[in-house]
This record gives C-alpha cells, structure tokens and sequence, in this order.
C-alpha cells in the first residue's frame, strides 16, 4: 500500500456518528455549568467527585496526541521498545504519586501544583514554575490541536489552518461553559468512546496481516528487524531501535522524565485534586494505572501494523510521515460505520488531551498568576469570569503552537523535548525539597531555575551539532537526566549558605514533618481493604513487570 492521500471515505453514517459525539460533549459542558457556583466548583470541581471518575478522567487526559498519533508513531519507528512509556515510564510514577505525593497535595489544600511550590519555598520559585507550567501547557495543547486538525483535513479536506481553527472551537465550547467537571465529565466519556474507535484498528489490522504470529514475522522482514520485537534486549548498548542505553531508558525515562511528568503535571494532578476525599484523591492515579498497562495494545500494535502494511512508512515530509500511521490504517482497513466510531474515537482523544491542557492553564493562570500577582482579594465570580477569559486566551495561543508541532514529523519526538525542559527540573525540586527539610526557599528557585536552563542548553547544543546524541530521544532522556542532576547540585551548594524555614512553616509539606491526615474525611465504604492505595499499587507494579516478559 501507499500514501496516495489521507482523504477518509466517509458516509452519512459515518458523519452521523461524529455529530452525535459533538451534540453529546457539548450537552455535558453545559450540564455541568448549573454545578458552577463558586471558583473552587469552576477549577476543581467543588473536590466532590468519586475516585473512579477521577480515575478514569485522569487516564482519558493523557490519551491526546502523545499517546494515540505519537506512540503509534513511535511503534512505527521504534518497534516493541515504545512500551517502555508506559510499563517503567508511566505506571510506577502514577503509584508513587497516589501513595506518596497525593497525601501533600491534597492535605494541603493547594489548588494547583505551583501554589504547593509558594508554601514550601517562596514566591519567586512559584512565580517562575507558574510561567513555565503556563507556556508549556499551550506548546502542549497545540500538539494536541495540531493531532486533531489532521484527522479533520483528512476526513473533510479541509486546510490545516482552518481545521485547526474549528477543532479549537469545540474544546472552547465546553471548557468555557462547564470548566473543570464539564472537561472531566467528557473525558470519562471520551475514554470509551476512544477505546471505542482503537480497538477495531488493532483487531481488523492483526487479521489482515495473519493475527500475532503474522505481525512478528512481518516485522522481522521489515526494516526494524528483530530488533523490533524486544523491549530490553540491546540496550547494553545505544545500537537498537531507540537509539538508547539502559540507562538512560531507566533513569532518564522511568524516573527523571516520567516521575517529573505524572507527579508535578497539574494537568494532571488537577483530576486528582477535584477527588471528594484523601483516599479518592490517592485512589485516582492508581486506578488510571490499570488501563495505562494495556493501552499499547491500541497504540503500538497499530503502529507495528502500519510498519508492515503500508508501504514507504517513515518518509520525511507528505502523508507517509510516522506522525500518519493511525490515519493510513483508518483508510485502508475500515469499513465505513467502524470507520465513523474510529474517526470518533481520534477526535475524541484529541478534545481530551487539549481539554486538560487548557483546563490546567486556566486555572493556574487565574490562582497563581492573575490572583497571586494582579488582582488580589476580589470576588469568586470575578475570579470564574477571569478563568473563562483565560480559556479562550490559551485556546488562541494554542492555535499558534500547533503550527510549531507540525514542524515535526514525530511529534513524540517534540513533546518530550518539552517534558525534558519544563517537567524534569520541576520534579527534581519537588522531590528533593519533599523529603529534604533542610533545603531552603532561596534553593528552591535557583535550582528550579538552574535545571530548565541546563535542560535547555542540551538541547540546543545537540540541535546545533556540538553535542552528539543517537536519536532526539536519546537526547531528551539524557537532558532530563542532566536537568535533575544539576537542580540536585544547586540545592546542595546553595541551602547551606541560606537560612531555611521554619518547623513550623513545613508542617504538612515535607515527609516527616506531620501534619498530613491519610484518613482525613474518608467514607467508611473507602476504607475497605480492596480499596487500599497500596495494595492496589503494588498489583500494578507487578503486572507491569510481568508484561515485560514476553517482549524482553
């Protein structure tokens, strides 16, 4: 097969299908604005919902355009080793922030990440991880933009910019009206419906191809090789399919970038935050986790499957890119009606992860900039009028960013160039200031400050040639890695000569300091033995390391 064009062959049917999924989102938006009654209801929603709502809105947020355009990409060009961001560079993070972090956040009352950084340090260190948390959310929000703009110029034909402009609209719509549970309630929707439109892709391609066994051996003929069909096999050495080292794959992935993701991400800790309880709060993450386990079956067997199926994969430029996988296979393999669900399900993942993009900014910019440093001390509803107006601003922002990721022809490639740069050295600060009391205000913001410079500077010594690394991943592995070392060694040079806070000002947001209560207002059905963070936790763990066998 070849790329001869991305233009989907859809029906009524198929139209009928996407328009249901519209008039329904917009019908929850809209819904959920009658529960807007202060800003806490608006940006969090009023912290009153279930853990499984949490859960799932929470596993539904990261569901946009990393995961579904990106990893299959990724399983395109990397092979089984894609896993790796979800069973060490996921999963583990995701338990250790509903078992260890989720106990400061929501025990704090914080209602976002950088307010947790303004009580345990100051607010020069706030002020800098709001602006970076703010900017990073739009670069992120457009990749997402950019993901969906291409499935509607492929079904519709329409030019980039212009479906860019229409899919913003719809995220708009019901941001705006329904803020945070509107946006959390879609997800929840958005999940299934995402599984939905995936799953015919993986069990139409596997058939085609002649199910597990017939996709193995396509990939030993293909380009990848039996390099392809393993997770940590050469990785002694950086001459695999990722072009990175073990350690780099451990340390850079599974611990600097995925734990500085999944535990200082407000777009994502914000789900958890809106828990009606400490135990749902916790509970949150590590329900997510489960489906996280067995989402590359939905994204990167895809991936394999345009590897092998559609001919001239992996171009530089036009429809053949990496970056198409999904779309190729969604022309070539559905009828329509399955078509219709499949298109639904893209558009869906796509409105998700942006949805939670802008939902973060909004509130961090309304709380922790606007608030903290503009306009202090007015009222809920001038604060809701300002979140909404924030909405829109990161919307129209995020419609410029999205240009930028179509710049690349991975965008896997870009966003964790971005999660290297803005994640990284932020979770260096927080853990390190988490569970050492004797790190002081003044280090906080220089080694914050310290590490994003350091991540910046590798990368663009790398994009100028002088530094060498193997693959763009390679090189956000290694940046990660090299951002959290520098924040580790500024903290240590600069809290001894300054003078750090008092015992009293830690009560509740270092370990060991007191003042967080596990049990706080938890309903007597949530102490249940079945419910416990931790055993759900460790049965999360052990079936990551058990996916690993079969693929090592």
């Amino acid at each position: 097969m070849d790329g001869a064009g991305l233009r989907l062959n859809m029906n009524v049917l198929d139209y009928g299908i996407l328009a249901l999924y519209f008039v329904t989102v917009l019908g929850v938006g809209f819904a959920a604005r009658r529960a807007i009654r202060t800003s806490v209801d608006f940006f969090l929603s009023g912290r009153s919902l279930p853990a499984w709502v949490t859960g799932l809105a929470f596993v539904s947020a990261n569901l946009g355009a990393l995961e579904i355009i990106g990893m299959a990409a990724n399983g395109a060009q990397y092979g089984i080793m894609t896993v790796h961001y979800y069973w060490i560079g996921a999963v583990p993070a995701m338990i250790f922030l509903g078992i260890v972090m989720m106990p400061f956040y929501y025990g704090s009352r914080v209602r976002s990440v950088p307010e947790y950084l303004r009580l345990r340090f100051n607010r020069p260190t706030h002020l800098l991880n709001a602006i970076s948390f703010a900017v990073a959310q739009v670069l992120i929000a457009g990749v997402n933009l950019y993901a969906l703009a291409l499935i509607m110029q492929a079904l519709l034909g329409w030019p980039l910019w212009l479906a860019i402009v229409i899919g913003a609209a719809i995220v708009l719509a019901y941001i705006t009206v329904g803020g945070l549970t509107g946006a959390i309630y879609n997800e929840v929707l958005q999940f299934f419906v995402i599984i939905a439109g995936l799953v015919p892709i993986t069990v139409i391609g596997l058939v085609k191809v002649g199910g597990w066994a017939g996709l193995m051996d396509s990939v030993r003929d293909s380009k990848l090789g039996e390099a392809g069909l393993h997770a940590w096999e050469g990785t002694g050495s950086t001459a695999n399919p990722l072009g990175a080292h073990w350690l780099g794959i451990v340390f850079g992935l599974g611990f600097v970038l995925s734990f500085g993701y999944w535990t200082t991400n407000f777009a994502e800790v914000q789900r958890a935050l809106s828990a009606k309880n400490m135990s749902a709060a916790r509970r949150t993450p590590i329900i997510a986790a489960y489906p996280k386990l067995v989402i590359p079956v939905v994204t990167v067997v895809p991936g394999l499957i345009a590897l092998v199926t559609v001919k001239g994969l992996g171009a530089e430029s036009g429809d053949l890119v990496y970056n198409n996988a999904i779309p190729l296979l969604m022309r070539d393999l559905l009828p329509n009606g399955v078509l219709g669900i499949a298109v639904t399900g893209l558009v869906a993942s796509f409105m998700a992860g942006m949805a939670a993009n802008v939902s973060g900014f909004n509130t961090v910019f309304t709380y922790d900039i606007w608030q903290a440093y503009v306009r202090k001390e007015r009222s809920d509803d001038y604060y809701i009028r300002i979140g909404r107006i924030a909405t829109v601003a990161g919307v129209v922002v995020g419609i410029g960013t999205a240009f930028i990721a179509a710049g690349f022809s991975n965008i896997m490639n870009y966003i964790q160039a971005l999660f290297s740069l803005f994640n990284a050295p932020l979770f260096a600060t927080f853990i390190i200031g988490m569970f050492w009391r004797r790190m002081s205000a003044l280090a906080g913001f220089w080694s914050l400050l310290a590490g994003t410079l350091a991540a910046l500077a590798t990368y663009l010594l790398y994009k100028a040639g002088v530094v060498h690394f193997n693959s763009d991943l390679e090189e956000s592995f290694w940046g990660a890695g090299i951002a959290f070392v520098t924040v580790a060694v500024v903290a240590a040079v600069v809290t001894p000569l300054t003078r750090p806070k008092r015992a009293e000002e830690l009560q509740g947001l270092v370990y060991g300091m007191g003042g967080i209560d596990l049990k706080g207002d938890v309903l007597a059905g949530d102490q249940v033995w079945w419910r416990s963070p931790v055993l759900l936790g460790a049965i999360a763990l052990v079936l990551a390391v058990l996916f690993y066998i079969p693929v090592f």
